[in-house]
């Protein structure tokens, strides 16, 4: 990201640039530093790709197996609406912190999609398409699945297919929150905190979501193609376990990728994982008082 003076700087700086400091302070320089532009567009990419990779896993094995897909056309609406305009506002009001000015500066020539990434979304789409494609098997097991004598056990408008829908929309809200991070730390929790407007559009889309899948499944039956109904309370707290194992699924991912860093042979390497090991505690991550230079 290349910064310019709005008074002193030259039209072709301006003009080059992608930020343009309109009062010329350096101090500027610093806050827009902190904001992490880079960083907000790798997490937004991060969590996004995940989505896209096991969406288009999950039809492409329901079309193989001639299997009615349980994601609908307004389903996928839903989730693009989930994915580009709720998560992109999100991840991007992450707050600065002191950390990335500890960083060195980004290689205008790396990947934008760093190997802890490939590794985050290659394994978590991984664990979502392995759950729908278990649940889309195997269901005699799931409580409630037919509560009326005349209900659909399976299919369009089931209690089955309206629980792999509500889990593949829990799955994208909790693994948010590892999109948070991109360098395999361990407290995902770290800095909630502070970016109230996260958690408003996290509990926002849970918020969202419930009223669609049970308050107002009696209206939106048709339209989305669940049970009029809802799900019964077993069935949420399956849905709930099933969208919190990805908090889990990431944290082995993290050890598998930092084991892999420890192993492998390189200089290098070693010191990736020496990296990632050395987490901020909380406090690192508030940030402090701006200084203007005089």
């Amino acid at each position: 990201v290349g910064f310019a003076m709005g008074i002193a700087g030259t039209q072709i700086a301006k003009d080059a640039a992608n930020i343009i400091l309109l009062d010329d302070n350096f101090a500027s320089i610093v806050v827009a530093a902190k904001w992490g532009v880079f960083d907000s567009i790798q997490k937004f990419l991060q969590f996004q790709l995940t989505v896209n990779i096991s969406i288009l896993t999950l039809n492409v094995i329901c079309a193989f197996a001639d299997v009615p897909c349980p994601l609908t056309v307004l389903h996928l609406l839903w989730l693009n609406l989930i994915m580009d305009s709720a998560a992109s506002i999100a991840l991007a009001s992450e707050p600065p912190t002191d950390q990335l000015l500890e960083r060195p500066p980004t290689n205008r020539h790396d990947s934008i999609i760093t190997k802890q990434m490939l590794t985050n979304m290659i394994g978590m789409a991984v664990y979502e398409v392995g759950i729908m494609v278990f649940l889309l098997w195997e269901y005699e097991w799931i409580p409630d699945l037919q509560p009326n004598s005349d209900d659909p056990i399976t299919g369009s408008k089931s209690r089955h297919y309206t629980m792999l829908f509500n889990i593949f929309v829990l799955l994208q809200v909790f693994n948010e929150y590892n999109a948070r991070f991109l360098r395999g730390e361990w407290q995902i929790w770290r800095g909630l905190t502070q970016n109230p407007l996260y958690l408003m559009i996290s509990f926002g889309t849970m918020v969202f979501q419930v009223v669609m899948v049970q308050i107002a499944a009696p209206v939106l039956t048709h339209a989305l193609k669940i049970h009029p109904e809802g799900l019964s309370g077993r069935q949420w707290l399956i849905c709930l376990a099933f969208g919190i194992g990805t908090l889990v699924v990431q944290q082995i991912l993290n050890g598998f990728r930092r084991l892999v860093l420890m192993l492998w042979p390189g200089h290098d390497h070693v010191e990736e994982a020496k990296q990632t090991l050395a987490e901020p505690s909380e406090d690192a991550s508030e940030t402090t008082p701006e200084c203007t230079p005089e």
